[in-house]
């Protein structure tokens, strides 16, 4: 006789009384692991961890490895003011990894923090190097010192902390008025070359008055820019009687330009 297999099927779980309606849930009773969909899923999320570890762990071991080693700094410009010390001294602490791991950003702005470093330029120079372009400031007036550190004016009107032996004039005003200080002092030298004098200080005072000291020693007060007096007037003023006024006094001492019409005279007290 033939023997038929006959396939047993888990009876559903029937809730309820016994009485009335009865509630049937197939469901019941399944577990994490009789669910294909969510295992595939939770399979499928540890995959793409280990995948981004591994990418990680890649990256951080091709930084160690000795393939394509940075053996040198070409600096590209010449320096006035910057040493090979302090170059050598940053590209130690600053250049790490190798030809293609190395921070350019990094490496660029730990060379800005060099004094007398307006702009760093760090490129790649196959095969084992980077290429260091600086471009120094030019320094064209003394500035008010900060906590006891000099600082200095460039030729743009930017301040930066230095200090220079060099003999530069003086400029002192509110701060983030060097460039109005470095432009007026450019006419003021021009106006008072005719004269053979030149500005040695330069002042702006918090209310907008101008002030230069000559390199004979006068102090010259011109006063506030009026669009009715404006300060090139008066200081033309200036240099068309400088010749009678020396002659008249022997030291001056200040020249008071803030008259409409005319200026007055004291001699110095030495």
């Amino acid at each position: 006789m033939a023997k038929h297999a006959l396939n047993k099927q888990a009876a559903p779980r029937v809730s309820g009384s016994g009485k009335g309606n009865q509630r049937v849930s197939p469901g019941d009773g399944e577990d994490f692991w009789n669910r294909p969909a969510l295992m595939n899923l939770a399979a499928d999320m540890l995959l793409l961890m280990g995948g981004v570890m591994l990418i990680w762990a890649a990256a951080m071991a091709l930084q160690r490895l000795p393939f394509f080693p940075l053996r040198q700094v070409v600096v590209a410009t010449p320096l006035a003011q910057v040493s090979r010390a302090q170059i050598e001294y940053t590209a130690r602490a600053a250049v790490n990894g190798n030809f293609f791991t190395i921070n350019l950003e990094n490496a660029q702005a730990a060379f800005e923090r060099l004094p007398w470093v307006r702009r760093a330029d760090v490129r790649r120079v196959w095969p084992d190097g980077i290429e260091l372009r600086i471009e120094e400031h030019h320094a064209s007036a003394r500035w008010t010192p900060l906590d006891g550190e000099p600082r200095l004016v460039n030729t743009r009107g930017e301040v930066f902390a230095g200090s220079t032996p060099l003999p530069l004039p003086v400029f002192s005003g509110p701060e983030g008025s060097a460039p109005r200080i470095l432009a007026r002092h450019q006419e003021f030298v021009v106006a008072l070359a005719q004269i053979g004098r030149t500005p040695v200080a330069t002042r702006l005072s918090a209310r907008e008055a101008w002030q230069l000291k000559l390199d004979d020693g006068v102090l010259l007060e011109l006063g506030r820019d009026q669009p009715k007096h404006p300060l090139i007037e008066r200081l033309s003023r200036f240099t068309t009687h400088y010749a009678a006024s020396r002659a008249r006094l022997q030291t001056v001492g200040v020249v008071d330009m803030r008259y409409p019409n005319g200026f007055a005279l004291r001699a110095s007290k030495s």
